[in-house]
């Protein structure tokens, strides 16, 4: 072919696929000039066997025939894209879902069709040798693809963290934290999960729905769930009504040999009410600064105070955990109180908090049940239209809702049918720094109920949770609809009916 004919046909070829390179791409250093020169003509079923020993020249049509039109043939728009993208579908070192992929590398067409392992005719090599594997650099982690939907969460969260419980130990921990690009922030056994509870730091900026879709898959880990915030449950404020809405002599109440744990703000324990109440205290936020202690003083003092403030349930003893602060918490604050609460065998939890729902916090509280420890938690303070409240709404937690003097619902109580019980709430004089104050909110209806069951435990250590549960269902004080309804559940709660009544 003379050299203005074959400028000819590069002008054609550059016509017809502007600019792109269409050439097959090969390091292979084995390969001849005249191989090379096949090679980039290998697009048609003639040239391709010229490849193969005895094959036709580069160039030459089927037979041996010259090219009839004289033009290089034409690559396809796959082959084209294949060059281009050796990943089809993806941009080059990113997997769906904006991950690096794997490199691809690109095929050698002096191999067979198959796939198989001949050697390049005049390498030398062995046949049936094995092909090149890339280097284990460019292996892509396990943790870079998604391997379920990006969750969806609800309810507020700790931004660049999530929880996992992992079976393994520390060495999974680290093991994940590597494969997904992770940092450990915390690790520790939990008593109630059963199992390891790890805190993990997402460095990179990543939403929390797209970790835990990444970590979904991965044996290794049980559950995976933000790091939620939860919420003390006090709204904004006659002495005590209390013992007589709730069927409890005063002079007679008595919560000896029962104890309780409140988990809650810092606690005053040199107030007058708590003297010789507080018997033991775990700090579940020790580098966090304390700025308030009324709410946890409140709730304390409601359930077993002392002195000139009496609560429902005088000489229980209060096992404190501190796990909030400017009146809120995380998930793993929480659960660690939780622990803590059930390593000291206590009988009641109060837990006057509320937050959204999380697979965590719910296998906590059936852990606890499993134990026999009677769970009490506040409804919430949200208003009539507001989602559940967590813990309250979990199986085996009694939730409570407020109600006034004249057993009317407090107007920001949250509705639905998890509600079970209805107890003092509004306008309640509680201790608080200095004194005491009027209160309101589901938090102290709560702590009225804790009181109260230390009372029943009082009267009868033995009894289960089941039956003070159910107890306190059967002898309710019927308020709103017959029967349990989404605003007061059972109804008012009526101590004297509930200790009389048995299974």
């Amino acid at each position: 072919m003379t050299t203005s004919g074959r400028f000819a046909q590069l002008v054609l070829a550059a016509t017809l696929f502007a600019a792109t390179p269409v050439f097959a791409q090969t390091n292979d250093p084995s390969l001849t000039p005249q191989q090379l020169d096949c090679l980039n003509q290998t697009t048609t079923a003639g040239n391709a066997n010229c490849l193969q020993p005895g094959g036709p020249a580069p160039g030459a049509a089927p037979g041996g025939a010259s090219g009839g039109s004289g033009l290089p043939a034409p690559v396809s728009l796959p082959e084209l894209l294949v060059d281009l993208f050796p990943n089809p579908g993806d941009f080059p070192g990113v997997a769906s879902g904006g991950q690096p992929a794997t490199p691809v590398p690109t095929p050698n067409p002096l191999r067979d069709p198959a796939g198989g392992n001949a050697a390049p005719s005049g390498t030398g090599a062995q046949a049936g040798a094995p092909p090149p594997q890339p280097p284990a650099a460019d292996i892509a982690p396990p943790g870079s693809a998604i391997t379920a939907p990006p969750r969806a969460i609800s309810g507020a969260f700790v931004p660049d963290e999530v929880l996992v419980t992992v079976d393994g130990g520390a060495a999974d921990a680290q093991a994940l934290a590597a494969a997904y690009g992770l940092e450990i922030r915390s690790q520790r056994q939990s008593v109630l999960l059963g199992t390891s509870l790890v805190r993990f730091g997402i460095p990179d900026g990543r939403p929390v729905g797209v970790v835990l879709a990444q970590l979904a898959g991965d044996g290794r880990t049980s559950e995976r769930e933000p790091n939620h915030i939860y919420e003390l449950q006090q709204a904004a404020a006659a002495s005590s009504f209390a013992f007589q809405r709730i069927s409890l002599d005063e002079a007679a109440a008595n919560g000896e040999n029962v104890n309780v744990a409140v988990i809650d703000t810092a606690i005053d324990e040199t107030h007058p009410a708590l003297k010789g109440v507080i018997v033991e205290s775990f700090d579940a936020m020790p580098g966090v600064a304390v700025t308030a202690r009324d709410h946890a003083t409140s709730v304390a003092g409601l359930i077993s105070g002392t002195g000139a403030f009496k609560g429902m349930a005088p000489g229980s003893k209060i096992f404190h955990a501190r796990a909030f602060e400017g009146g809120k918490s995380n998930m793993e604050i929480i659960l660690n109180a939780l622990d803590w609460a059930a390593e000291q065998n206590v009988q009641i939890v109060n837990m006057s908090f509320v937050g959204p729902k999380n697979a965590l916090l719910e296998q906590a509280s059936r852990g606890a049940r499993a134990r026999g420890m009677i769970l009490v938690a506040a409804a919430g303070n949200n208003g009539p239209g507001a989602p559940y409240g967590y813990p309250a709404a979990y199986k085996g937690v009694i939730a409570v809702t407020a109600t006034d003097a004249k057993d009317a619902i407090m107007k920001q109580a949250n509705r639905g049918p998890y509600v079970y019980i209805s107890a003092p709430g509004v306008d309640l004089m509680a201790p608080v720094g200095g004194g005491t104050d009027l209160v309101t909110g589901t938090s102290f209806a709560a702590a009225v109920v804790s009181g109260a069951i230390a009372n029943l435990l009082h009267a009868e250590p033995e009894r289960s949770a089941d039956s003070i549960e159910k107890a306190l269902a059967a002898t309710a004080t019927d308020l709103g609809d017959k029967g349990r309804d989404t605003d007061f559940g059972f109804g008012l709660i009526n101590t004297k009916a509930a200790e009389a009544a048995k299974e």
